[in-house]
């Protein structure tokens, strides 16, 4: 089931949170990192945030993370993340085929390392196309794709 969080409140933003840390820290390994600007994210971050963020809940467990933005027609997906203990269970594109579809968008974008080998299969895989690749402050290679709503 995927439902809108209320990120807003501590308990579900410290959820959020967690998801994020574990799914993130095997992300930065993934790519070789130990510096992961991701993983800096606080659950303070995450109350504050004015993205909205939708949860995959598997017997009441958080399996999945969506958090996007939509602004002038561009759905921004600012984040997708998987609890490891549903990894391979099709968590990620089930959020993906849900946002996609549950919002009004001209185009969809989203943004990942260069070196994250299974997120940039999944995105091709729901239609995205490279657009642009490039090196931002933090130093790890990065890749935007987006895809015109169909």
């Amino acid at each position: 089931m995927i439902t809108l969080l209320n990120h807003q409140q501590l308990n579900v933003a410290q959820q959020i949170f967690n998801v994020f840390q574990s799914s993130y820290a095997i992300e930065a390994n993934l790519i070789g990192v130990s510096e992961f600007p991701p993983l800096k994210r606080q659950v303070t971050d995450i109350l504050a945030s004015h993205s909205s963020f939708y949860g995959y809940l598997i017997e009441g467990q958080l399996a999945g993370v969506v958090e996007i933005t939509l602004t002038a027609q561009v759905l921004e997906i600012e984040s997708l993340t998987v609890n490891p203990d549903f990894f391979r269970q099709g968590v990620a594109g089930k959020l993906i085929v849900y946002v996609l579809s549950a919002f009004s968008h001209q185009t969809a974008k989203v943004e990942t390392a260069t070196a994250n080998a299974p997120a940039i299969k999944l995105y091709q895989k729901h239609g995205f196309i490279q657009y642009k690749k490039w090196i931002p402050d933090h130093g790890i290679e990065k890749v935007a794709f987006s895809r015109a709503n169909k």
